[in-house]
């Protein structure tokens, strides 16, 4: 994040697209600045956004729009799973994709590993539309390394969700390698299905490819969705959906969605089958 006075406003700049363009918000106060152990930490509030959570200066979370993202990648694998008891999230520090997940009455358990302390932290002070069922007792927080965490268990969880920041050739890029997608597949039930977000189609277009591709390496079935979320530069993203067994991404009920029609304000059994409809320049992408 570059801050400065400009007309009397403090201005955050994120530079996503490139070393020449990019975003601007003005904001109306800066609540929190923090250089944590692994990142920079900003919060700040917006007159069009809300409370916004930057991380190195990229935007993570807006409290006007973040639902789209977390519906998304927590309700797509989760409706095509016939029984979702155990979901592990890997990443996802600022609670909204756990928040979506216990939306869903067959859970029982949801472990959230974070490598970031400082990030779950400053969520639960200053993010709780977002946070606000991090202290669930179904939930259990671990601060760990996701890609050292994941080998832990073998069989284990019906779910697996990857939340995690844009991948960089570090400890970033961890959480997208053929290695780390392996072991995700092992800690799976026999019937278990995954979703981890995989970029967008234009900025990380190379990311989003090479996750597409070991992903569909490790896993038997394996399928690219997308959504419009506009909180991400440049407000078309996409996920992986991928499972053990051949699962057709129609294979959902929609009376199940139905029921949730007063807790969700994006998705649903249309935006389900159309965010499997790829345009065709992404299919070329990923062929």
């Amino acid at each position: 994040m570059k801050s400065l006075n400009s007309s009397n406003h403090i201005v955050f700049k994120e530079y996503s697209l490139s070393d020449h363009s990019g975003i601007f918000m003005n904001m109306k106060e800066l609540i929190h600045s923090e250089q944590s152990e692994f990142q920079r930490i900003d919060i700040f509030d917006t007159k069009d956004f809300g409370r916004v959570f930057a991380l190195d200066g990229v935007t993570m979370t807006r409290e006007s729009d973040e639902f789209i993202y977390h519906e998304m990648i927590a309700h797509v694998p989760l409706f095509l799973h016939k029984n979702p008891e155990r979901i592990l999230v890997i990443g996802g520090g600022d609670g909204g994709t756990v928040r979506e997940v216990l939306k869903h009455p067959q859970v029982k358990e949801v472990i959230m590993c974070e490598i970031d302390k400082a990030v779950v932290d400053n969520a639960i002070k200053y993010l709780p539309q977002t946070s606000c069922n991090l202290n669930d007792k179904r939930v259990t927080l671990v601060y760990d390394d996701g890609a050292k965490f994941i080998r832990k268990f073998k069989d284990y969880f019906d779910v697996i969700l990857i939340d995690s920041t844009d991948p960089t050739e570090g400890q970033g890029g961890l959480l997208f390698t053929e290695e780390f997608y392996k072991n995700c597949y092992d800690a799976l039930k026999e019937d278990g299905v995954f979703s981890a977000e995989t970029e967008d189609p234009f900025i990380h277009v190379d990311w989003m490819k090479l996750a597409f591709k070991r992903i569909k390496k490790v896993f038997n079935y394996t399928n690219l969705y997308m959504g419009f979320v506009p909180q991400y530069i440049p407000g078309t993203w996409t996920w992986t959906f991928a499972s053990k067994q051949t699962h057709h991404i129609m294979d959902f009920e929609p009376e199940k969605i139905k029921n949730f029609s007063e807790e969700l304000k994006y998705y649903n059994e249309e935006i389900h089958i159309a965010s499997f409809a790829l345009p065709n320049f992404v299919k070329k992408i990923i062929e």
